[in-house]
């Protein structure tokens, strides 16, 4: 059988597929089965952060599969203290990790922390995290509710209570009461359509929280791991989260989810684990990933391809303002404002039948999230590729 006929019977239909298989890639080139190449500006929705086939994530991952690959969480895992040693040094942040595998079980570990430490040694019961409205927080049962999408939240209740939805920063002060155990946001939202934060409203709100002695709970699945320039946007946006949530592109391709946060002492032995998280393979993984970006950030060279990449989109968002009506995002976490809902599914489809593979975002955003590796070469391509999806 070929492998669409063998997906259609043997795999659910969770996904709405696009009609290619991708074989081989290097950095931001894929190529298919046809031997076609194509420029990839969506890095598996912003994971592949160090480039397709990376030479140094695959001598250690080949490395260390050869030696050793999984244990348990109940003994020592050298390469797991590492990684933590590796992302808290890169934070700037005096803070502690529990690993997972996913951003959605990130921000479960999260809420867990958050809802543990609003206990308060027998007072009243602190529960509720608020959120905003357009998030996205993952499609466990628990993130689904989270996330403030209500078309997400169709068929699967009864869900877990405590979950409150903001229209904007504005609003959240408003709904802070005695229950409110921590405010989880995200500094760009993804899915919910490119959309940053205004910084001066978000430390506001930091400084509030504080105040209140409220967690500040950031979901960095999407921005975290240079994305948007820095490790995390919360260095970006000024602002010191009692509990940071990452994934996506700290594992570079390998599944990885991290819970990052300063109340250490919560959670202890029994309250929170995982059998995967944080094994030999995973943690390989962030270690070398975590050294190679933070190197393109010492050197400079990581923000020069977000220059280069940001110069292009701008470039090519006045070209074609007959289409598009915004540029918006930060770093290299990017997206176009197109004028209708049908516009950008045809783009799309055009533009992988060009040779460009594109993402959409809620709010009708073509959105971008390349390689942080990507070269110049693969830029100009990828955006000539993009220009004649679009005259047509």
């Amino acid at each position: 059988m070929k492998t669409q006929e063998l997906d259609k019977k043997y795999v659910l239909p969770t996904y709405g597929r696009v009609d290619v298989e991708f074989v081989s890639a290097k950095n931001a080139t894929l190529k298919d089965t046809t031997g076609k190449e194509y420029i990839d500006f969506t890095s598996g929705i912003g994971v592949v952060s160090v480039g397709h086939a990376n030479d140094r994530v695959t001598k250690a991952l080949c490395e260390q599969i050869s030696n050793i690959t999984h244990i348990s969480n109940l003994y020592y895992i050298t390469p797991q203290a590492k990684a933590a040693q590796k992302v808290v040094e890169a934070s700037g942040y005096d803070m502690a990790c529990f690993f997972a595998n996913s951003g959605a079980e990130a921000n479960e570990g999260a809420i867990k922390i958050a809802r543990k430490h609003g206990e308060r040694d027998g007072e009243i019961k602190r529960y509720k995290i608020i959120t905003l409205n357009h998030s996205f927080h993952g499609r466990t049962i628990t993130t689904v509710k989270a996330t403030g999408q209500e078309s997400m939240h169709n068929y699967f209740g009864p869900f877990p209570d405590g979950f409150v939805y903001a229209d904007g920063i504005d609003e959240i002060e408003a709904l802070l009461d005695d229950h409110t155990a921590a405010v989880m946001i995200e500094l760009i939202q993804g899915e919910g359509g490119v959309e940053p934060q205004d910084k001066a409203k978000v430390q506001a709100l930091a400084k509030l929280l504080k105040e209140k002695e409220i967690p500040l709970i950031v979901d960095e699945v999407q921005t975290g791991a240079y994305r948007t320039g820095e490790f995390t946007a919360s260095q970006l946006y000024g602002i010191e989260p009692e509990i940071i949530t990452l994934a996506k592109g700290v594992g570079g391709g390998v599944p990885v989810g991290i819970v990052m946060t300063s109340l250490k002492e919560v959670l202890s032995a029994g309250d929170h684990g995982s059998t995967f998280g944080g094994n030999y393979l995973s943690a390989r993984a962030v270690c070398e990933v975590v050294d190679i970006l933070s190197e393109l950030k010492e050197s400079g060279d990581l923000e020069i391809t977000s220059l280069m990449f940001n110069q292009a989109l701008e470039k090519f968002y006045n070209a074609h303002k007959d289409i598009f009506t915004q540029k918006v995002g930060i770093g290299m976490m990017c997206g176009l404002r197109v004028k209708d809902a049908q516009t950008l599914s045809d783009i799309i489809a055009n533009a992988k039948d060009a040779g460009v593979m594109v993402l959409k975002a809620g709010r009708n955003t073509l959105r971008f999230l390349p390689p942080l590796t990507i070269t110049k070469k693969e830029i100009d391509r990828g955006f000539t590729l993009l220009g004649s999806a679009l005259s047509k």
